[in-house]
């Protein structure tokens, strides 16, 4: 999470490693998402193959602004703020590394705060996704991310933001915790019982184990999050627990568990990676001299 040592990370570095490397992964995303919203019990596969065969495959990367949008604030935030909690913590307690305990409240509090940045962004990524599996009369039909906020202000009032802001704050909560701590956890261990080195196969392995935690805690929080955001009408999470328990059953909280299983995964790799070699762009530009300019 943290840069090489001795080293300051930057604020920007996280966010701006998730919105790339949702460039990638977006599809599944989208995918997730609408299987959310949908109250069929249709497999991911099946879903993501519909909508590209009605849609065309480009249609997988709609709402892509959106996405990165959502990733260039929250993930911003999750990241830089966990950086500056966590150093300030180090600072205080006097020890190069946090404790498990440290690392959970310092990743908690980093993703509420990250909850209630992003949420307005959150609001439109799950439109903008959702929009192709409702009915066309249903649809908000947003170009792109700057237009939906804009819309959404002049149409329905900024209080809109604020929808799902409950829901979301315990996601980016559990998000971060369950996907920080396993994470360091999972990397500690394999790097000191096994002959693996600090390399993206480790960062994999790693990460596998912590998406699949992160995946199974934020699943129903995620679902009752993107079904309160797509509403065009608002709706409170008990009414949505009471209709999905109704209409569906219990499994309905962990419904698009697999594509955020699959997105999750490789999202957090790549996020990683991308990371520490902007890291070491970082290092590398602070290292370089400045020319001073020849005296005339």
């Amino acid at each position: 999470m943290s840069g090489q040592k001795g080293t300051k990370q930057p604020f920007w570095l996280g966010g701006a490693a998730a919105s790339m490397a949702v460039c990638f992964t977006h599809p599944l995303d989208l995918t997730k998402y609408r299987m959310q919203v949908l109250h069929t019990r249709a497999p991911m596969l099946s879903t993501l193959y519909t909508f590209a065969v009605r849609d065309g495959i480009p249609s997988l990367w709609s709402g892509l602004s959106a996405s990165v949008l959502r990733q260039s604030t929250y993930s911003t935030a999750r990241f830089g703020l966990y950086t500056i909690l966590s150093r300030q913590m180090q600072m205080q307690s006097g020890t190069p590394k946090l404790s498990t305990a440290s690392t959970v409240v310092c990743a908690g509090v980093a993703g509420g705060l990250a909850g209630m940045i992003g949420n307005p962004t959150e609001v439109v990524l799950v439109r903008m996704c959702a929009d192709a599996a409702k009915p066309t009369a249903e649809r908000f039909l947003y170009s792109d991310a700057v237009t939906a906020l804009a819309r959404i202000v002049r149409e329905e009032g900024i209080k809109v933001f604020g929808r799902g802001l409950s829901a979301n704050i315990v996601r980016s909560v559990l998000m971060n915790v369950s996907q920080i701590a396993p994470y360091a956890a999972a990397k500690r261990t394999i790097l000191s019982r096994t002959q693996l080195q600090d390399d993206i196969r480790t960062h994999a392995l790693a990460s596998l184990f912590a998406g699949t935690v992160a995946t199974t805690a934020c699943a129903p929080a995620d679902v009752l999050k993107s079904r309160i955001q797509s509403a065009a009408n608002g709706s409170t999470v008990l009414q949505v627990v009471r209709d999905g328990l109704r209409q569906e059953g219990p499994i309905f909280l962990m419904k698009g568990w697999t594509p955020a299983w699959l997105r999750l995964t490789p999202h957090t790799v790549l996020t990683f990676v991308i990371m520490e070699k902007l890291q070491e762009f970082v290092n590398m530009t602070a290292a370089t001299p400045v020319p001073t300019r020849a005296a005339l």
